[in-house]
């Protein structure tokens, strides 16, 4: 018999027996509020994640195992424990560190679709073979947030718009990091009528012509904040061409942590989008403030880069709020700060914010995190 809380916190296994011997690879925290589970036992006990039933944030990795085994089962259909799967308190689930299988994995979200789940993320997962026939309507969760990181598709470029057709409407932020691939076909890809941050941070070799690949037209018109930070972008005009393309209308774009390179001479002038107010161009290698910027922000961060001289004004934009921070005509070491961030002990603001850059993820997604009642 299949245990249900276990079939929603451990991709449907059959509750085992408890060795008294065994270490346990699930911890709980005094206020019951977070569980973390590692499972890399050679002989996991699946059933330590009973005590994560209690618990509001989840984190279940697998230990690099393929969960292939847990296939047996995944056709039942969870409506028969709806009531158990919403009484869980769990609202923030991460699942990494395995090998799942495509139809396990949608097995999964359709039990999750009866529970009140708000944020999930896929972390360094390898889903194998093809997924399931497309449902008749979403059965899986109402996300509000879904963060991939490190997760690679069988199903290659479609994995976007297949893992779609699974979640309800409603997904008002996404954070790919690390994908094996951004060029969606875009014809099998419906519009996310409600995303307002998209986070793109972290795909080094996505580029200005993959940005045009994965910001398919008209299929983010609520998109209010976009984060491009280390994300391989290499010139504004290139990245402007891709909004304009996308006829997207972000308020504050974060090109942060790109080698950005001069706009060429001969480039077609592009029209930034009208809402956009906010620009970060920090740490991104500018010797100069570049050309092509739009003509009026609210803010413009160009801090952390190697601007060797006060930029005049004829060569900024009318903004309300100019950042310049770190920059060597102000902090004559930044250049070596930047380079060598522990001088003397000292850890200088443009040293911290680089040493930080693995934690993804975009100021509305962190603020999010926490918007539960």
């Amino acid at each position: 018999m299949v245990c249900v809380p276990c079939l929603l916190l451990l991709l449907l296994p059959p509750l085992l027996r408890v060795s008294a011997d065994t270490t346990e690879p699930c911890e709980l925290d005094d206020d019951d509020f977070r569980c973390v589970c590692n499972f890399t036992d050679p002989k996991p006990d699946w059933s330590s994640a009973i005590q994560c039933m209690v618990a509001v944030e989840v984190e279940i990795r697998g230990g690099g195992r393929s969960l292939e085994q847990f296939l047996k089962g995944t056709d039942a259909d969870p409506k028969q424990y709806a009531d158990t799967i919403k009484a869980l308190r769990v609202r923030r689930l991460k699942l990494g560190a395995a090998q799942v299988p495509a139809q396990l994995l949608v097995a999964v979200l359709r039990a999750l679709g009866y529970s009140r789940l708000k944020e999930l993320t896929l972390e360094d997962l390898e889903v194998t073979g093809p997924t399931p026939p497309t449902p008749l309507e979403a059965a899986g969760p109402a996300l509000t947030s879904l963060s991939l990181r490190n997760v690679s598709w069988a199903t290659g470029r479609a994995w976007l718009g297949e893992l779609q057709q699974w979640l309800k409407p409603g997904l008002k932020e996404l954070n790919v990091a690390q994908a094996h691939s951004l060029a969606f076909p875009c014809s099998g890809l419906s519009a996310f009528e409600a995303l307002i941050t998209l986070d793109l941070s972290n795909n080094p070799g996505l580029g200005d012509s993959g940005l045009m690949a994965a910001l398919c037209p008209h299929k983010f018109p609520a998109l209010q904040y976009l984060a491009l930070r280390n994300a391989g972008m290499e010139t504004l005009s290139g990245v402007c061409a891709a909004l304009e393309a996308a006829r997207v209308q972000p308020r504050s774009l974060d090109l942060s942590h790109n080698s950005l390179r001069a706009t060429a001479p001969g480039a077609t002038r592009c029209v930034w989008p009208r809402a956009l107010s906010s620009l970060n161009l920090s740490f991104a290698g500018l010797e100069q403030v570049p050309k092509g910027l739009p003509p009026k922000l609210s803010a413009l961060d160009l801090s952390c880069n190697k601007l060797s001289r006060e930029p005049r004004r004829d060569e900024l934009p009318e903004v309300n709020d100019l950042t310049l921070d770190g920059n060597p005509f102000l902090d004559p070491g930044a250049l070596q700060h930047q380079d060598a961030p522990m001088i003397s002990g000292v850890v200088p603001a443009c040293a911290r914010s680089a040493l930080t850059m693995g934690v993804s993820g975009t100021l509305a997604l962190l603020q999010g995190a926490r918007g539960f009642a």
